[in-house]
């Protein structure tokens, strides 16, 4: 389980240091492709298998399922680690997740995702504001 935020910078060639936790979490392949809410997702070789088969099996005779499965897949890279343990960091990806110098790698449960530190503090800002009516609406599901 990836848990905790850790804050790395991003080089002039896009290369990022995953923290050494996240590392060994994530073997020496993983898939790191457009995540939601302007973020990129990483997930570990097994978990990224565990996703394709879900949406490999969401019908195309659907458009919304047809656009986001292309969105996962699309600019999707399978990736290792430098001898440092950082990563290359597509300039695709880059662009989406708007990575600049500074960048937040959080855990969240079975990936890491990786955001603009800006607009991650902008995230969590607007969600401490909201926190107690989204909690309210996951007592439903027993938390």
């Amino acid at each position: 389980m990836f848990m905790g935020e850790f804050e790395h910078s991003l080089d002039s060639k896009g290369r990022l240091i995953i923290p050494s936790k996240f590392r060994d979490q994530l073997d020496s392949n993983f898939v790191v492709t457009r995540g939601l809410d302007g973020c990129l997702f990483v997930y570990p070789l097994s978990e990224w298998r565990l996703v394709e088969e879900k949406l490999s099996q969401l019908p195309s005779n659907k458009k919304n399922n047809r656009v986001f499965v292309r969105f996962m897949f699309a600019d999707a890279v399978q990736c290792d680690f430098d001898k440092q343990g950082r990563i290359i960091i597509p300039k695709k990806l880059r662009l989406h997740a708007e990575l600049q110098k500074e960048c937040v790698l959080v855990g969240v449960s079975n990936r890491v995702e990786i955001w603009n530190k800006a607009r991650w503090e902008e995230t969590i800002e607007e969600t401490e504001e909201n926190f107690d009516d989204i909690a309210e609406n996951l007592i439903d599901f027993g938390l």
